[in-house]
């Protein structure tokens, strides 16, 4: 259930003589199983089997258009929606000194509900770090949603048409983009506190999580960053 949005595997074959690697960065694994491990990725997965976090290393040089202009990204990240998903954030910060990219993606289930994968992509010259969280919603589903939609229906922010729900549902960076399945009002971080177990709080809670505690080993300091 976890397979969703890999845009490339990592790769098994060191494109550079860098002593760079998968262990030359840290992140804080809740003290779950290991369940994948190689040179190019490590997974770890909650006894539950609904939330995991995982860490990827491409020895190759990243396939981002920049990290310089946000609304070039978020544009590049919008193929989400070819697949079905959404966006809920695409930014760009400095992790400890290193340019990086935070999204968080929304996609549905066959079935019903929602899965939610939020990551932090380091990039460099000619390698990238990639840290993700997933989660997916199990049992009864769409619970936040609904609690959140009533109340935006009795202030009369969220409204009825012919076309279905008005004001609902909208990309956060460009509410002409319609495509996929668009965030919703209910998925602002604001809510997370009254929906601890849902899905997307945990995504957000981990990568949150993953950003404090990650830790840069030596070899990165003089390595060469990613300067699209």
């Amino acid at each position: 259930m976890f397979n969703f949005f890999k845009k490339r595997k990592p790769a098994d074959k060191p494109t550079n003589t860098n002593p760079v690697n998968i262990n030359s960065i840290s992140i804080p694994t809740f003290g779950w199983d290991i369940v994948e491990k190689n040179d190019g990725e490590i997974v770890w997965v909650n006894p539950e089997q609904s939330a995991l976090i995982s860490l990827y290393f491409f020895n190759i040089p990243p396939d981002l258009p920049t990290i310089k202009d946000v609304d070039a990204l978020r544009s590049f990240h919008r193929s989400v929606a070819d697949s079905g998903g959404g966006i809920i954030e695409v930014s760009t910060f400095n992790l400890k000194s290193f340019p990086s990219v935070k999204t968080i993606f929304k996609f549905p289930q066959p079935e019903k509900g929602m899965s939610y994968l939020a990551s932090v992509t380091i990039p460099f010259e000619n390698c990238s770090f990639v840290i993700k969280t997933q989660a997916v919603e199990v049992g009864t589903t769409g619970i936040r949603d609904a609690f959140v939609l009533d109340r935006f229906l009795g202030s009369g922010e969220v409204t009825f048409d012919d076309a279905g729900l008005k004001n609902w549902f909208e990309d956060p960076y460009d509410p002409t983009f319609k495509e996929g399945t668009p965030m919703n009002k209910s998925e602002k971080e604001e809510y997370d506190v009254e929906f601890p177990e849902h899905p997307l709080t945990k995504v957000r809670y981990m990568i949150n999580q993953a950003i404090e505690e990650v830790v840069f080993h030596d070899e990165l300091k003089d390595l060469p960053l990613f300067n699209k």
